[in-house]
């Protein structure tokens, strides 16, 4: 079993920027491939980056590249999400989930996950 918290989230103004992380409870976090996902009201979970058990892969949907970075330190059981360059439409509750896998390939789907946290709210004001 895995718990994960994240924290980080606040209130932003557009354009600015926040850093979300995500703690592991666990040692063996360091063999999990770790996803960020995104819920605003009223709509689905939605996938928004993702990145492999060694760091070596990451991935992200379309509207956050360019924008948001997805970094992890494993001596620390920590995954980081760097959002650079906030927009209004990036509000929502985002979440960190985490799976065991030692492949590559990353999965960007909700159910590929096993693991989740609570959440943690980024407010971005135009």
């Amino acid at each position: 079993q895995v718990q994960l918290v994240e924290s980080g989230g606040g209130l932003v103004q557009a354009g600015g920027s926040l850093r979300l992380s995500c703690a592991a409870s666990r040692r063996t976090f360091n063999s999990h491939a770790v996803g960020w996902f995104r819920q605003a009201p009223g709509q689905e979970r939605e996938f928004v980056a993702a990145i492999s058990w060694n760091g070596a892969s990451t991935h992200y949907v379309d509207s956050v590249k360019g924008r948001f970075t997805i970094s992890r330190e494993n001596a620390k059981n920590t995954v980081y999400l760097q959002m650079n360059s906030l927009k209004p439409e990036d509000t929502a509750i985002y979440y960190c989930a985490a799976v065991k896998s030692s492949m590559l390939q990353l999965r960007v789907g909700v159910e590929g996950y096993d693991y989740w946290g609570q959440g943690t709210q980024v407010t971005v004001s135009s």
